[in-house]
């Protein structure tokens, strides 16, 4: 069994390491770093998930963006530690993290992605939302968390700024 809490400071470097492990080297070089650079992710919808040891097994981060004239939640990255995979973990994360997101009025989520495995958590293809190149806009998925909450939303995935 894990437990889920909402990432913290004292998080961050073994989240981070827990990333690298996970990914690619260079998986910094990603155009959805540049939206994510020097914005924190947003409070509350990060989380980590650690085994009764205390031992990292996950983890996932949310980032504000804005796309054409709407706020958005950009999903990622989610990683569950190689030995942990094949638990259902990043399911869990998911699904839990989603919830939280709709609770704290979020309406809308999107990801760099694959489709067959994302589509089960309820994410489809946005055709007219363009993420900062050289993105695959077949990759590009997006779930509202109300009803119709993607409908009418086009333009460019761009950085958070405070309204």
């Amino acid at each position: 069994m894990y437990t889920l809490t909402a990432e913290n400071a004292q998080d961050w470097h073994e989240v981070e390491a827990l990333y690298d492990l996970c990914f690619a080297p260079g998986r910094e070089a990603l155009s959805s770093y540049r939206l994510r650079d020097d914005i924190p992710p947003v409070s509350g919808l990060s989380h980590v998930a650690r085994d009764p040891d205390g031992i990292l097994a996950g983890a996932i981060r949310y980032w504000p963006v804005h796309v054409g004239a709407a706020d958005a939640l950009l999903l990622g990255p989610v990683a569950v530690h190689p030995t942990r995979q094949g638990e259902g973990l990043a399911a869990h994360l998911i699904r839990e993290t989603l919830e939280i997101a709709r609770h704290n009025a979020w309406v809308r989520v999107m990801l760099v992605g694959d489709a067959p495995y994302y589509s089960r958590f309820g994410f489809e293809p946005l055709a007219k939302v363009i993420m900062p190149p050289p993105t695959n806009p077949d990759r590009v998925l997006g779930r509202s968390l109300v009803p119709g909450a993607w409908r009418g939303v086009t333009g460019n995935v761009t950085r958070w700024t405070a309204d």
